[in-house]
């Protein structure tokens, strides 16, 4: 099983932009270091919690201060771009770092994102496969034409191609119960994130769904399945319960918000209405159950173990900050801490 690290790069209250960046940059040199596999970036616009808006940017800066560590994007928020300069910008991080590059994609969660974008939320699911169409054509073929409902070029020739043969390796994200089989469809490796939709014990059927749809669309390969999820690993129970709760909750009542904020808006698949309530209902007690692994490291492996078996993960992208509230050097600890006693055995076994 492979093991990332997920960073937002946050702000918190007491941090300049500045600082923002540079602890951000400092877990990554800790990462690099410590022989931690990937890491991989979020897409956050207008958003007080983040500075992370410009994720290639951001990538391409961690390949230059990098040599091992593979950069991935969890997600590309693909209606938001242009699919002709994403293909661009892509190829020549992939050059950057040496063929390094884990494209990871997604439609976008929220609809005001799209807004600030002038971009219909109710479009977003056909813009993204039309781009990733697009996208993939750049890559592939010396020159080509498309024509579609949102873009339409001729003849193009677009350079550079990518180092990875025959592109860098695609994954979609997932936050909804409909897009697990149509990615199952599509034959892309998923990301799972949890946290606005399912508790992890819940996510065994909708896995089936996409393994059930990769199969009967004749797909060659094994289906690949990773999961977002947040790990805060301590000596004791009681740290790794007390250390992390405030950032916790906080990031809790923020998606609530945010989910009941959304619940009436066009495009929305779901009843978001009714997430938000379940959202407001749940205590740390419930989130502990049912979205997150904390605990000693002994915990911590036992719960990953179960979960990789229970739901035939092939990945987990690990978040060390969940809520992005917790202090620097309690992130590094538990960095260590999963580098050193977690993924070990999880590796051997």
């Amino acid at each position: 099983m492979d093991f990332g690290l997920f960073l937002e790069f946050p702000c918190r209250e007491d941090m300049t932009k500045r600082d923002a960046f540079a602890e951000c940059f400092a877990l990554v040199d800790a990462a690099e270091a410590r022989g931690v596999e990937s890491v991989w970036l979020a897409e956050y616009h207008f958003s007080p919690i983040s500075v992370l808006s410009a994720p290639i940017t951001i990538a391409t800066a961690i390949a230059a201060r990098t040599e091992n560590i593979r950069i991935g994007l969890a997600v590309a928020l693909l209606p938001l771009g242009h699919p002709i300069r994403l293909a661009e910008e892509i190829a020549t991080l992939d050059h950057i770092s040496q063929g390094r590059v884990e494209f990871g994609i997604g439609r976008g969660t929220f609809p005001e994102t799209h807004d600030g974008y002038n971009s219909p939320f109710a479009e977003s699911r056909d813009r993204f496969n039309e781009y990733l169409d697009i996208i993939i054509k750049s890559w592939t073929t010396e020159r080509f034409s498309f024509e579609g409902r949102h873009y339409t070029c001729q003849d193009l020739y677009v350079r550079p191609k990518p180092v990875q043969t025959p592109h860098p390796p695609i994954h979609v994200g997932v936050t909804s119960e409909e897009t697990f089989a149509l990615v199952g469809r599509m034959g892309y490796p998923i990301i799972i994130n949890p946290s606005r939709v399912f508790s992890l014990s819940e996510l065994g059927p909708y896995i089936g769904q996409y393994r059930q749809a990769w199969q009967a669309a004749g797909h060659a390969a094994e289906p690949q399945v990773g999961l977002r999820v947040p790990l805060y690993v301590a000596k004791t129970a009681e740290r790794a319960y007390s250390e992390p709760k405030a950032s916790a909750m906080a990031s809790v009542e923020g998606l609530k918000n945010r989910v009941a904020e959304s619940a009436s808006r066009a495009g929305i698949t779901g009843d978001w209405k009714a997430q938000a309530e379940r959202l407001d209902r749940m205590t740390y007690n419930d989130w502990l159950r049912d979205k997150v692994v904390y605990g000693t490291p002994d915990a911590v492996v036992e719960r990953l173990q179960q979960l990789r078996d229970e739901l035939s993960l092939t990945q987990i992208l690990y978040e060390i900050n969940f809520g992005r509230q917790i202090p620097y050097d309690l992130q590094l600890n538990n960095l260590q801490m999963i580098h050193d006693y977690v993924m070990p055995p999880l590796i051997v076994s």
